[in-house]
């Protein structure tokens, strides 16, 4: 079973709260992609501000498909409790939890000209259980997640029912593509973390793809509690509706998790 005893206290997290989110491309705190430890990622994957600026949206995709392979590489996944880390910090440490790599993710994406937003989700804690079989009772009953989606116009507008939004999940093609068996869906078991998995099998936080019979489904809406809808930024989503844990859980577990490699216990 899980526990609400380490999650936030006085928080509505019931239903579609947020209206249409526009995104933008500008530095938040947590997204502060004019770092110089930002910058220097952007140029190591050739994605400064004068070339995605204007870019066609596949050159801007195939960017950030790039983006996600050198962060999946060099930012080593450990189960860090802090999502609200600065994008800078979590370069510095070379390694983060999904939602930090993901936040790296959307600090490139914001640095070479591409706005983000995230879509905020509620996720059952007991789609963590593979990962801590032996601590389910401190495993937090709703897991706040920040999911991004990136503006890009035109980019397969029949493939993609979302656009010019393009969820991160449909980063590496259609979820429909990504769902044909090859690989499997996601397990949440292992070294493999959500970060990686997006870009090998269908993530589906909906239940609208086709997932094959045999195998791990990539049909994860079954842990979905709650759609929070979309914001503009991921500080806006968090500063409304509080990180996943309380601050002294936080403070509490993020010297151990925040150094645990993620990976099956």
């Amino acid at each position: 079973m899980t526990s609400s005893l380490l999650t936030p206290r006085g928080r509505s997290r019931a239903g579609t709260t947020a209206g249409v989110a526009a995104g933008g491309t500008a530095p938040t705190r947590i997204l502060n992609w004019q770092h110089p430890r930002v910058t220097s990622l952007l140029r190591q994957i050739d994605a400064a501000p004068a070339v995605g600026t204007g870019a066609a949206p596949d050159r801007r995709a195939a960017d950030l498909r790039r983006a996600h392979r050198v962060i999946a590489a060099t930012v080593r996944p450990v189960y860090s409790v802090q999502d609200e880390r600065p994008v800078s910090e979590v370069l510095r440490r070379g390694r983060g939890s999904c939602s930090q790599r993901l936040a790296v993710l959307e600090a490139v994406a914001r640095g070479s000209g591409v706005a983000t937003r995230v879509r905020g989700l509620l996720v059952d804690g007991a789609f963590w259980y593979p990962r801590f079989p032996r601590l389910r009772r401190i495993v937090p009953d709703q897991v706040l997640l920040a999911w991004p989606e990136f503006r890009l116009d035109a980019v397969a507008p029949a493939a993609h029912a979302a656009a010019p939004w393009l969820a991160v999940s449909e980063l590496f093609g259609s979820l429909d593509e990504l769902s044909d068996g090859r690989g499997g869906g996601f397990t949440n078991a292992g070294a493999e973390t959500l970060f990686e998995a997006l870009s090998r099998t269908a993530v589906d936080w909906d239940g609208v793809t086709l997932c094959p019979a045999d195998g791990a489904s990539c049909d994860l809406s079954a842990y979905v509690l709650a759609d929070l809808g979309h914001f503009d930024s991921r500080d806006e989503l968090f500063a409304r509706h509080g990180q996943t844990l309380c601050r002294t859980a936080r403070v509490l577990a993020e010297p151990v998790l925040g150094r645990r490699r993620a990976a099956g216990a």
